[in-house]
Parts: structure tokens; sequence; C-alpha cells
């Protein structure tokens, strides 16, 4: 079963946003770019670098280069459980 993405945050994963870079197969003076994001886990990002894996196996583009970014959703303080609400009218 797939874990939401509230779930995912809460156990530490963060939305990592990566551009690549890669030449057109046809066209190699030509660069290209491809935006990917997925939830992942810093340092090790390991479905970033499993992407990266499946792109060198599997597309044609060769890659030139690759830029990402991470960011923590949710951190330990910033999430709390809540058991009422009330509401002032």
């Amino acid at each position: 079963m797939k874990q939401s993405e509230t779930e995912l945050m809460l156990k530490g994963y963060g939305l990592t946003t990566a551009e690549f870079f890669y030449h057109m197969p046809d066209y190699i003076h030509v660069l290209n770019t491809f935006i990917w994001q997925e939830y992942d886990l810093a340092p090790d990002h390991p479905k970033l670098f499993d992407f990266i894996d499946f792109w060198q196996r599997e597309i044609e583009g060769p890659l030139h280069s690759v830029r990402f970014t991470h960011r923590k959703m949710i951190a330990p303080g910033e999430w709390r459980n809540m058991v009422g609400e009330f509401r002032l009218n």
C-alpha cells in the first residue's frame, strides 16, 4: 500500500526537486531539460539515484548534468496532534 504524503513527511521525507540537463539523441549539441519531483530521504536520496540509474539504463538522451534541491515540509516542532477544535463566531 502506498503511503500518503503526510505519512512520508512525518517519517522524515522531504520534497526533492531535480532538474536534468540532457543531450537530445538526434541533435547531440542541443541540451534539453526535464524536471522530476518525489518525496525522498536526505542526505542519501535513494529515489533520486534510482531514477538516475533508470535514466542511464533506459533513456537514449545522455545526461549532461543534474541539479537538485531538497526541502523538508514538516519539521518536528511544526506539527502537533490536535484533539479538538473550537470555533468563535
